[in-house]
């Protein structure tokens, strides 16, 4: 696998990869690869021969407040995993290649934005749409994967490709998880034995609220006992709980078309995101 820092040299290595008409996918990461990650690679190569991943830490989606300056990065062992799982090139740029002296170019995108992670994280995706626009304009790929763990980022993604008219292909990828559950994430790594025990009430709480409002429970009360069952393992506080309508992420009062639950809450310092989908019927 050929890693790869300067834009020249990545769109000369992309158009080596097309000379034999072969698709090009594009996996979009932050680094501090894990299983879900590569789940997402694995999903490129069943597409696609040619595979190309990238590892940028993207300054303008963290707030003043977040793990920016301690987000995990260790790119030599991500690189290995990658190249055990198939990739073919890497693009891993320095901050000032993506952000050059005078950048002052900001992609901002409404609706889809607005509730959840948006409200939760105020500018969280004009960064992620700022940076996926240069990403998918370095790379050119034809198609893009991203996981369903963040997925109000793929709903953003999906809107940011249909307004801009990218021509790319946006694949979503099941949420990779532990035995017990708990969603893979690259902030895992944060939290303290006794916190990674205390999350498996996440993805319990999200199924058992699931499965009530699928039922035909009451969706207000649902997601009440999830917050209070978050509260009582230990969780808080709870940013939020909510049913979502699954494409515009429009908060719903009633399972009349195929919603997500979503949720986002700190266990101690570590703020952990999970979702689920509900489906009417």
């Amino acid at each position: 696998m050929q890693t790869i820092r300067q834009i020249d040299a990545l769109r000369d290595a992309v158009a080596a990869l097309r000379a034999d008409g072969q698709p090009v996918a594009f996996v979009p990461t932050m680094g501090a690869l894990h299983a879900g990650h590569i789940a997402l690679v694995e999903e490129a190569r069943r597409r696609t021969p040619h595979v190309v991943a990238s590892i940028f830490v993207n300054p303008r989606q963290f707030a003043a407040h977040e793990d920016l300056d301690r987000y995990p990065r260790r790119l030599a062992k991500d690189q290995a995993m990658l190249a055990e799982a198939g990739c073919q090139l890497l693009w891993a740029p320095e901050v000032d290649t993506m952000y050059p002296a005078g950048f002052a170019t900001a992609i901002t995108i409404g609706g889809v934005t607005a509730p959840l992670e948006g409200a939760a994280r105020p500018g969280h995706f004009d960064g992620v749409a700022t940076v996926v626009a240069k990403l998918f304009n370095q790379v050119g790929p034809d198609i893009a994967l991203f996981g369903e763990k963040d997925y109000q980022q793929l709903a953003v993604i999906r809107r940011l490709v249909a307004d801009l008219d990218f021509p790319i292909e946006i694949i979503g990828v099941p949420t990779e998880r532990e035995e017990d559950g708990v969603a893979l994430s690259s902030r895992n790594a944060y939290l303290t034995e006794e916190e990674r025990a205390q999350a498996r009430a996440l993805p319990r709480a999200l199924g058992e609220a699931a499965g009530s409002i699928a039922a035909g429970g009451d969706i207000a009360e649902a997601l009440a006992r999830a917050e209070a069952a978050l509260v009582r393992a230990g969780f808080g506080p709870i940013d939020y709980i909510a049913l979502a309508d699954a494409a515009t992420l429009a908060p719903l009062d009633r399972l009349d078309r195929p919603a997500r639950l979503l949720a986002a809450a700190w266990l101690g310092t570590t703020r952990l995101i999970d979702n689920i989908a509900v489906m009417p019927g």
